[in-house]
């Protein structure tokens, strides 16, 4: 029996909504800081990269590592995408954290890619595995709620309104605030791609940590800025954390060409 119209099409928006919900920076976002990285991969690195992806762009493969949460065989990747923080910490403190950090999260797990990345007795499975796995949680670490709280789900637990309609902060980071600038991937990474020369060089020498350290900043700053359940969120909130979230797509962009360029240079 045919479906009627009506159902047919609110199945399809079910459909459609779920997975971005359970996205970090959802599929844009991932694919902005994606495409952002490819502008800055050398000759070598980028062939490299297309021994192990072959036709698929960098941008393209930002979001397989969500789209296996589908797969409950792969249900134990999901810990690789966040690192959980206590509020108010230190820069010595995050960095002692991290320094003695061995449990199974988004910075350990960077690290053993890396490495893994680095070996030439991968097979080709493997390495296409790790690599979009690497490709995509350099995109969760620049999301500031991918280094929140334990206690909130990484604001998960924190409602708000946003334009009115209810969202949890992690969803208005992932989603709202990137699809609410209504660009393609390629016209935002277009629009956003200007670093100063000096900028670029020094985040491309940046370690994995300091990168963490400037998102958990950003993420103090936006947990503070909640002040009430159901706070509304509109025009201002834009307005205000707009610049920052570009710059943190931008940082994510360089920084993942820097490791990319690293992970694949002549040895």
């Amino acid at each position: 029996m045919k479906l009627p119209r009506i159902i047919r099409s609110l199945l399809l928006i079910i459909f459609l909504y779920i997975p971005f919900q359970g996205m970090a920076w959802g599929l844009l976002g991932h694919r902005i800081v994606g495409e952002v990285a490819d502008a800055y991969l050398t000759r070598h690195t980028q062939k490299e990269i297309f021994k192990i992806l072959g036709t698929e762009s960098v941008a393209m493969a930002s979001n397989w590592a969500d789209f296996i949460k589908s797969d409950p065989s792969k249900s134990n990747y999901s810990p690789w995408h966040y690192c959980d923080f206590k509020g108010g910490a230190s820069e010595q403190e995050f960095h002692t954290f991290l320094d003695a950090d061995t449990t199974v999260d988004a910075y350990t797990k960077l690290n053993f890619l890396v490495a893994e990345l680095k070996k030439n007795t991968l097979d080709q499975e493997t390495k296409a595995m790790y690599l979009r796995l690497l490709i995509h949680i350099v995109g969760d670490v620049h999301q500031p709620m991918h280094v929140g709280r334990a206690e909130d789900q990484g604001g998960n637990k924190i409602k708000v309104m946003w334009f009115g309609v209810s969202y949890n902060l992690h969803s208005v980071w992932d989603n709202q605030l990137i699809n609410f600038q209504q660009l393609s991937y390629t016209e935002y990474a277009k629009a956003i791609n200007h670093p100063s020369e000096a900028d670029r060089l020094i985040w491309s020498k940046e370690p994995i940590s300091t990168w963490m350290w400037g998102t958990y900043q950003l993420a103090e700053k936006v947990y503070a800025d909640i002040k009430q359940p159901d706070q509304k969120l509109d025009y201002r909130y834009n307005y205000d954390y707009l610049a920052p979230m570009n710059q943190q797509l931008l940082k994510g962009g360089i920084h993942l060409a820097a490791l990319l360029n690293d992970i694949f240079k002549k040895r």
